[in-house]
């Protein structure tokens, strides 16, 4: 049974391996103005709605299951869904923001 030598690599230091070029940070623009930031956040997040001048934009809510169930019981009172009752609290805030 003949051994077979294993090839050795040359020793190759640090200082004989050449520098790998550094690659520049992106650039992230300007700040820009908050209603061209939210804009372009619901361009990006939201998908367009079957209502003309709607966007669908979907939410997973955490809450508490005491308001969760205050939020159900006073959609089952007005016969409506949960879905709409948080759209109409929701829209009572936007209101007192203007």
């Amino acid at each position: 049974m003949a051994l077979v030598g294993r090839r050795r690599r040359p020793d190759r230091s640090g200082t004989e391996q050449p520098e790998l070029p550094l690659v520049a940070p992106k650039k992230r623009p300007h700040v820009l103005e908050p209603e061209v930031a939210a804009r372009l956040a619901i361009a990006r997040r939201a998908k367009p709605s079957a209502i003309p001048g709607y966007v669908r934009l979907l939410l997973t809510l955490e809450l508490r299951r005491e308001l969760a169930e205050k939020l159900s019981l006073r959609a089952i009172k007005s016969e409506r869904n949960i879905e709409a009752i948080i759209l109409a609290l929701i829209e009572a805030a936007a209101k007192k923001w203007q």
